[in-house]
């Protein structure tokens, strides 16, 4: 049991509703000042076939539990999230250094608002039946069995829960893998559960590395749903192992999205829009990295975005008045300079930051501005995942377009512009998942969301979740002769 910032917090697992430990432990530090906050249990294939096996006998009688009882579990589990939403907060800003003041006013509410939605979603799911020459179609949803979940470590728990709430609503029993470098609050999610009365096995946690852990997870042949936010490499060999059990897969990865402004934009929007992008220290997956300009008002718009760039406040997430926090980790700071020094050396420029921030030391790395960049060069393709934001020009929605759609990645989008009719032409031709027109990160749990190309594969929300994490079934009955 470790303590941080004077909560208690299992370092453990969560395996058939009891805290199991592991032979060996690895370290969790804190991104704010790389102290030590715990040490984890180090999960491998013997606590994750544990894992599976307690989900496993668990799913009978989950799956047979009414609608109205998982619903009301969900429900139960949103008000713990609630009742401990400071606690939260707390811990998971220590641990992955996002800002204190987002997880209280937004992350930690969203966490609770998923487990209710998806609880209220449950109760209204269905199909009116429909007749074929005189014959009924009526289609169910039936849960699919054990799912696994791996999940990234940049909003933790907020998207731990976005794919462990319709899993559990649809009647499924879940593994969940957090990341290794934030696996605190998951831990307390566990607590959670169980305080709210939750079945033991139906909610497992393994903790650990990928390549331990996650490998002999999504290569167990009794898991029936894999669904993974994070990298396109990691996505590569998990749906390699999937594949070898034909188990359908659900994958939210990597973005380079472009956020376009039209000459005709209010500049005043497109400017807090785009220094909106540096949200999380930039470690969204959906954020607008690429900012595309109109040529006639690039030199405005660069100027306005540079003054209010440098007026974000960058230090201690705990901080309620701090805009920048760390990045999560050493290792992720040595890859956004990488990315920042090989464009600086092909000749681009960093209009601010280029660095890290000296005066804070540690992980603080200074929000960024490049120009200049060579078309097609790795810095404007590939995703950094850091504070680290272009500017390229065009003249005309053909170019825009064009540029915008110049990578491998399509999972959002942000074009803001005066004019409706354009908004609709250009939207139309985005290849994106999601398109924000005048807006940025408004988001409904109604909604599908994914990526294209390889920014994922399928879409969860709504409906679209339990399509995924269910087996969906059309029972057609021959009239009954009375």
């Amino acid at each position: 049991m470790a303590t941080v910032a004077g909560i208690p917090v299992n370092g453990d697992h969560w395996i058939g509703g009891e805290r199991v430990s592991s032979p060996t432990t690895f370290d969790d530090h804190s991104p704010i000042d790389q102290s030590l906050l715990a040490q984890i249990a180090r999960g491998g294939p013997a606590e994750v076939d544990a894992a599976v096996t307690a989900a496993q006998a668990a799913f009978p009688a989950w799956a047979a539990t009414s609608r109205q009882e998982r619903a009301r579990l969900l429900h139960a589990i949103a008000d713990g999230v609630e009742a401990r939403l400071e606690d939260l907060a707390i811990v998971e800003t220590t641990d992955n250094g996002a800002l204190l003041r987002s997880h209280l006013r937004g992350v930690m509410p969203r966490v609770a608002h998923n487990f209710r939605f998806f609880a209220d979603w449950l109760l209204d799911l269905g199909h009116e039946d429909f007749e074929t020459r005189g014959h009924t179609n009526h289609v169910s949803w039936d849960p699919a069995g054990v799912c696994a979940l791996i999940t990234p470590w940049n909003a933790p728990l907020m998207l731990a829960t976005w794919k462990i709430a319709p899993a559990l609503a649809a009647g499924n029993t879940v593994v969940l893998k957090p990341a290794e470098w934030t696996p605190l609050t998951a831990s307390l999610l566990a607590d959670i559960t169980a305080e709210a009365g939750l079945p033991a096995g139906v909610f497992n946690v393994v903790q650990g590395y990928g390549a331990e852990a996650g490998a002999a997870l999504v290569a167990d042949p009794r898991v029936r749903r894999i669904s993974f936010t994070g990298s396109v490499p990691t996505a590569r060999t998990i749906a390699a192992a999937a594949a070898a059990n034909l188990t359908p897969l659900s994958l939210e990865l990597g973005g380079k999205s472009p956020l376009i402004v039209f000459a005709d934009a209010d500049l005043d929007l497109a400017v807090n829009l785009a220094v909106e992008q540096y949200d999380n220290a930039g470690q969204v997956c959906l954020a607008g990295t690429r900012l595309l300009v109109e040529e006639a008002v690039a030199e405005e718009f660069t100027a306005r975005f540079v003054e209010r760039a440098q007026a974000l406040k960058q230090g201690d997430p705990r901080d309620l008045t701090t805009d920048l926090g760390p990045n999560i980790h050493p290792k992720h700071v040595e890859r956004i300079d990488g990315f920042v020094q090989r464009a600086l050396d092909a000749g681009a420029k960093a209009v601010i930051g280029g660095g890290p921030n000296t005066d804070l030391g540690g992980l603080f790395y200074r929000p960024t501005l490049i120009t200049g960049a060579e078309p097609g060069s790795e810095i404007l393709t590939e995703e950094v995942f850091g504070p680290v934001l272009t500017v390229q020009t065009f003249n005309g929605e053909e170019e825009a377009v064009e540029l915008a759609n110049g990578t491998r990645f399509g999972l959002a989008a942000t074009l803001i512009t005066g004019d409706q009719e354009r908004a609709e032409r250009v939207s139309s031709q985005l290849v994106a998942g999601t398109v924000w027109v005048n807006c940025f990160f408004v988001r409904d749990l109604k909604a599908p969301f994914g990526g294209s190309r390889q920014s994922g594969v399928g879409r969860e929300g709504g409906t679209w979740s339990f399509d995924f994490y269910c087996d969906v079934k059309n029972t057609v009955s021959a009239p009954w002769v009375r």
